[in-house]
């Protein structure tokens, strides 16, 4: 079973705006970028690196098999994805990644250095990572929920209020389905390695909020209702899907200092 690591983006122009998203295709932030940098050092503090090798074995070797290898990183199509995704492939594919730079938050080792260290693997898209489709809401002021849609329609947690089905947009349900579908590609995807060991195989998948936190629910066979009100999925944070692991200890890496 392949160990997942669910990401979302970091801050992009229209979370800064407060602007319903959706499929809307805009760039991260100065913060957004530093969002995905911050969780990045974090990972590779944790023991956390990106495999150069394309292969879904093993690639811990006995001295670092506490350690968690990332044999593969998947991106939305989405911009505020991508770019997240490619910083974390930057950090996490080099021993010393960006941890020398201005924004440096750790010791460095220089004896890891090598010019072959820093081969960075390709992010792979995968478009059922998308967002959730906002319908007539894309666009709009996250204030305009409360105006547009009716009081039943409106699922109120502590940081967000979600809408459950404007005209236009994809139902939660429908997340779920589309969760479920995403899921089993990612087991076929890794599984299609012929050098395969799923027991030792994790990937990252980075996306969005409400489509990881649904991913979340159909991991762990969660009501969809129920986990919308469980926790913030904030920029940049990752949640670890693990079969030996209980759903309470998913959410790992978080910035709270700078949720969106």
């Amino acid at each position: 079973m392949v160990n997942i690591y669910v990401a979302r983006h970091g801050q992009d122009v229209d979370n800064a705006n407060g602007i319903l998203n959706g499929h809307r295709d805009e760039p991260l932030t100065d913060l957004g970028r530093e969002q995905a940098r911050d969780v990045a050092r974090k990972m590779v503090k944790a023991g956390m690196t990106l495999s150069s090798s394309s292969s879904y074995a093993n690639t811990a070797s006995p001295s670092t098999a506490a350690a968690t290898v990332l044999n593969a990183i998947y991106s939305s199509p989405l911009r505020r994805a991508h770019e997240t995704a490619e910083i974390f492939a930057d950090i996490l594919s080099s021993s010393t990644g960006d941890l020398k730079g201005k924004h440096s938050l750790l010791p460095v080792d220089d004896s890891l250095s090598s010019p072959n260290v820093n081969t960075k693997p390709k992010v792979e898209i995968l478009n059922d990572l998308i967002e959730r489709n906002f319908g007539v809401l894309t666009g709009q002021p996250t204030s305009s929920i409360l105006d547009n849609c009716r009081a039943e329609d409106i699922l109120v947690t502590e940081k967000i209020n979600y809408f459950l089905h404007p005209p236009g947009a994809e139902t939660f349900p429908e997340l779920i389905e589309r969760a479920n579908r995403l899921l089993s590609d990612v087991q076929k995807i890794t599984a299609s390695d012929e050098d395969n060991d799923a027991a030792s195989s994790s990937i990252l998948l980075v996306t969005h909020g409400d489509f990881g936190k649904m991913l979340y629910a159909a991991y762990y066979n969660l009501q969809w209702e129920e986990v919308l009100k469980q926790f913030h999925f904030g920029n940049s944070e990752v949640l670890s899907l693990a079969k030996d692991s209980p759903p309470e200890k998913a959410h790992i890496f978080e910035t709270s200092q700078f949720n969106s």
